[in-house]
């Protein structure tokens, strides 16, 4: 599809900002979605790309934490694999649905994840004692890997979330190894959309060099100063893009409501 070379740069713009901002608390594609449907992308395909330059960039964000000796590789490889799983199935299930129903739905899912980050309690940054072991996280982790192939925005926090709640890790721990999770789904969920030939690469690849620019500001940002402050410019930002897609009279939810 063609794009006009102003929606072109505010992609890649927006690309940069999710990137920095789902390194310090996950969420970027609260962003990045949004941002794609409302440049004319059609959803199935907005998904696509937004997962291309979504695992590229959160592979660089995978290095640097790596790097820097945040990630247990070992502890967290059973909740990976299953959260690939999961994310293969939700990415092939969603190439199976009606894009006008998804135009509809994902506005929707959009601000459901908007108050879920604005109401969601604050984690701490001490480790606790552990609620599920590994393989209780990989269920877990599955179900939410799912959700990531389905539609993807909120994961990196519900992830984190997870781990701080269920896996006993302090924030900094739990934003870290949610880095190395996600990568998982990304992959997944990406190798499946490119199975089913929905990517725009030339958007998706550069996109992705923007977003790694911003997971690299984000990630040092993380380690250096934890994950605080980032959610209500995310929360901001995400209506914005959202209210945008809602007022637009094609919208298939004015057709539904009508």
């Amino acid at each position: 599809m063609h794009l006009t070379v102003d929606a072109f740069s505010f992609l890649i713009l927006v690309a940069f900002i999710a990137g920095g901002i789902d390194a310090l608390a996950g969420g970027g594609g609260l962003l990045t979605i949004p941002a794609l449907l409302a440049a004319g992308v059609p959803p199935v395909a907005a998904l696509a790309t937004n997962k291309l330059q979504s695992t590229i960039g959160t592979g660089s964000a995978v290095l640097t934490f790596l790097r820097a000796g945040r990630i247990d590789l070992k502890a967290f490889a059973i909740p990976a694999a299953g959260a690939f799983c999961g994310s293969v199935l939700g990415a092939t299930a969603v190439q199976h649905i009606d894009s006008s129903f998804l135009s509809a739905f994902v506005p929707l899912l959009l601000i459901a994840m908007v108050f879920y980050f604005l109401l969601a309690p604050k984690m701490s940054e001490v480790d606790r004692h552990a609620r599920f072991g590994r393989w209780g996280l990989a269920a877990v982790c599955s179900g939410l890997g799912f959700y990531d192939g389905f539609f993807g925005p909120g994961t990196g926090s519900f992830l984190t979330t997870a781990l701080v709640a269920l896996g006993g890790l302090g924030l900094l721990k739990a934003i870290a190894n949610t880095k190395f999770i996600n990568l998982a789904t990304n992959v997944a969920g990406l190798l499946a959309m490119i199975a089913g030939g929905k990517v725009l690469w030339v958007l998706g690849l550069s996109m992705a060099a923007a977003n790694v620019a911003g997971n690299q500001v984000g990630a040092r940002l993380a380690i250096r100063f934890g994950g605080r402050g980032v959610r209500p410019l995310l929360v901001v930002m995400s209506l914005a893009l959202t209210i945008k897609l809602l007022i637009d009279p094609k919208n298939p939810l004015w057709q539904l409501l009508l």
